[in-house]
């Protein structure tokens, strides 16, 4: 569900008309709405009434400060991979305690910031990473609280660049090692282990696959109780998928919550659940001015002003993404069929291929719908093209919640060397 509705024949993000907005802070920009963020929020919430559960919002899905705080006001912790991240979710005012690191590259920097913060788990993903985090622990003489990443080697399904549970992805500790690294923990100075993580990719559909992997992780909590392993959390990551076009039907927040009580059931653990675009996803989307209709002989172009640079997934990933008019037309308005394309110079700058809309001209205003997961976290100023400002909607007011920089904003950090005067 969403709050971007036609109201008067005009596209609303709750009680905002977007063509206002887009006349106040031009094109392209980012829009949320609050309304969805907090209802998704919470959706996930309800399902795991009754659990010990902490829901920690992946930060990489979308890091804007005023988000994050959104979802903080909601009861949401935060699952962050970069000092940056922590960052970030400690000033939107969420609580250390309620913050695990995830990640392949920790830095001894980012683990020294993040004990002496408290953070409430660390993802640790390697051997090698496990003995950095020991040293840095011991040096500060703080213990950190770990949960081994496990690669459980169950294919998720979707497109392979959002895959990372599988056998040969970078992610996680090998399965077939992870006892020996709980074994080596009991005589490491600086680390504690507490729990087991699991995430094998992200927008994920059925169910099925997830069920399979964490099956096989309770498998090996039990197994590590056994040995005496004193364990308190189970970390079963993200990955719900969303619906970005009509006929998707992803699997729902209910559903999942039952499949993970169903297996969990006896365990006696605090459950940490990493969701980040089902939150986020549908929450938000790109609003594009449309600059030229280009004929070609075998397609019709539609060139607008947005870029690869600010919404990367089409490129990434051959995502979908439905497109908008903000203008609404009749049902029965002849369509066209277009590639909607961008004005970077790469020809992996196109948002749809073979895309049915209604005939739109210059200055006409689209929105490109499902961007609020990965869409300005991933922006780049690409042909020294500003990064767009986002937009939080609230009922029937707007703020700007990231601006344009200008261009003297985005050159200022570099110099020229003497010797080039």
């Amino acid at each position: 569900m969403h709050h971007f509705n036609y109201r008067d024949g005009q596209l609303y993000c709750e009680g905002v008309d977007l063509q206002a907005v887009a006349e106040a802070v031009g094109t392209p920009f980012y829009a949320y709405s609050s309304a969805t963020l907090c209802r998704h929020a919470n959706v996930i919430a309800d399902a795991f009434v009754g659990m010990d559960c902490l829901i920690a919002f992946s930060v990489k899905a979308n890091g804007n400060l005023a988000v994050l705080k959104t979802l903080a006001s909601q009861g949401c912790g935060a699952d962050v991979v970069s000092g940056g991240e922590l960052e970030r979710a400690l000033r939107a005012g969420i609580p250390a305690d309620r913050i695990v690191f995830s990640g392949v590259g920790k830095t001894r920097d980012e683990m020294a910031l993040a004990l002496n913060v408290g953070i409430h788990q660390f993802n640790v993903e390697s051997a090698a990473e496990l003995a950095a985090l020991s040293a840095v622990g011991a040096e500060l003489d703080r213990v950190a609280p770990v949960a081994l990443r496990v690669n459980p080697d169950v294919a998720a399904g979707g497109h392979p660049n959002i895959s990372t549970g599988k056998s040969g992805d970078k992610f996680g500790v090998p399965w077939s090692d992870a006892a020996g690294l709980y074994e080596a923990m009991r005589s490491m100075p600086g680390v504690e282990a507490v729990g087991v993580d699991v995430h094998i990719g992200s927008q994920i559909d059925a169910l099925g696959p997830m069920k399979l992997a964490f099956e096989k992780v309770v498998g090996m909590v039990r197994d590590l109780e056994a040995q005496g392993h004193k364990l308190s959390r189970i970390d079963l990551g993200g990955g719900l998928g969303i619906p970005y076009k009509d006929g998707d039907a992803p699997a729902s927040p209910k559903a999942y919550a039952d499949m993970i009580r169903s297996v969990t059931d006896g365990l006696g653990l605090q459950v940490i659940l990493e969701p980040g675009r089902v939150i986020a996803g549908n929450a938000g989307i790109l609003v594009s001015e449309v600059l030229y209709e280009k004929p070609a002989p075998d397609r019709t172009f539609l060139i607008v002003d947005a870029g690869m640079n600010d919404l990367m997934r089409p490129a990434l990933y051959q995502a979908h993404h439905d497109i908008m008019p903000l203008q609404q037309v009749s049902e029965d308005m002849p369509r066209l069929t277009y590639d909607v394309v961008g004005p970077i110079c790469e020809s992996t700058d196109k948002f749809s291929t073979k895309a049915e809309l209604p005939q739109l001209g210059s200055g006409q205003k689209i929105a490109i719908m499902s961007a609020g997961a990965y869409g300005a976290v991933l922006a780049n100023q690409y042909n020294a093209r500003p990064l767009v400002p986002e937009v939080l909607i609230k009922d029937d007011e707007f703020d700007v919640i990231r601006r344009r920089p200008s261009f003297e904003e985005m050159v200022m950090l570099e110099e020229m060397p003497d010797w080039l005067d």
